[in-house]
């Protein structure tokens, strides 16, 4: 289980499209469910104007907005309820007759990864849990700080072979201070290492972010491969909590290689903003969660951008 990631930043919910990244991670959303959502966004009226059609499309693709899609729902979220308190936190994926799913098609070696985060971007986890022969999906848990907690399930169903992501809230009661914090953060502490975060998100075109990883002023060379690949993005944006699961690009490693002190991932942010990113590594078998925020840049993303054919997952 990845310690718990805290950030100062408060009323974030943030998410990056990463272009090659999103396309191979199979953000593949139905039309009628991104007019579902387009229409929700909009709440089905003018507001202060309608919004632009490529921001409207932008926001309709994203995952991690709906409990149910594709004739599947996430069920309820059962968790302890008190700060402190040994418990379980369970739940089973649901078909179209309300039945529990059993079968699951492997992506980055798990059937399915459950993020946990605090609605203002504190208190993040990304762990997995285990599935029992009635479809239950559950994990040792309990809660070390209060507040509104967002639960995303990220799998792909058998049957339909499509990547879902869906979402429920949970609410822990106790007193709590949200974190605060308005600028971009691209230096985090995860363990013993330093983690930097270089390079710029812009809208509508591709850029490359890297993340380095430095131990006591030297870079590290040991990065193991964690879930398929050297290292893994979760992100999530302002406003709506919508949901994304990326990967960095080159090829996927075998067992045993090693790799750093840089992991890159290829970006293009769907709206412009502010975006909290968690990037997942992995160092003498323990896995270390690094956060950080990113606000757009402004001007077109660099030339070039990124290629979409070095991305692995």
């Amino acid at each position: 289980m990845n310690t718990p990631a805290k950030l100062g930043l408060y009323g974030v919910g943030l998410v990056a499209a990463f272009g090659a990244a999103f396309l191979v991670a199979g953000a593949v959303v139905p039309e009628s469910a991104v007019e579902a959502r387009a229409e929700a966004t909009t709440g089905g009226h003018g507001g202060h104007g309608e919004a632009p059609a490529e921001t409207e499309a932008a926001t309709a693709s994203l995952p991690g907005l709906s409990l149910a899609e594709g004739g599947y729902q996430l069920g309820p979220v059962s968790a302890p309820h008190e700060l402190g308190e040994e418990g379980e936190l369970s739940f089973s994926i649901l078909d179209e007759h309300g039945e529990a799913v059993t079968e699951f098609t492997e992506e980055h070696e798990k059937d399915l990864h459950l993020i946990v985060v605090r609605n203002d971007g504190a208190e993040f986890r990304h762990v997995h849990p285990t599935l029992d022969a009635e479809g239950t999906w559950s994990l040792p848990w309990s809660w070390s700080e209060a507040g509104t907690y967002r639960v995303f399930a990220d799998f792909i169903p058998a049957e339909s072979g499509e990547k879902l992501t869906l979402t429920r809230s949970l609410n822990i009661g106790g007193d709590f201070e949200p974190a605060h914090g308005h600028d971009d953060v691209r230096t985090a502490k995860a363990g013993e290492f330093d983690v930097e975060l270089q390079g710029d998100l812009f809208v509508g075109g591709g850029s490359t972010l890297t993340l380095e990883v430095t131990r006591d002023g030297e870079q590290v060379t040991e990065l193991q491969p964690y879930l398929g690949a050297f290292g893994h993005l979760v992100a999530l944006r302002e406003g709506d909590l919508a949901y994304l699961h990326v990967h960095p690009e080159g090829e996927e490693p075998k067992p045993g290689d090693l790799s750093g002190p840089t992991v890159d991932f290829a970006t293009e942010a769907p709206t412009a903003g502010r975006y909290l990113l968690y990037f997942d590594f992995q160092v003498g078998d323990e896995v270390y969660s690094a956060p950080f925020a990113l606000t757009t840049a402004e001007g077109d993303a660099p030339a070039g951008g990124h290629d979409d054919g070095e991305d692995s997952h």
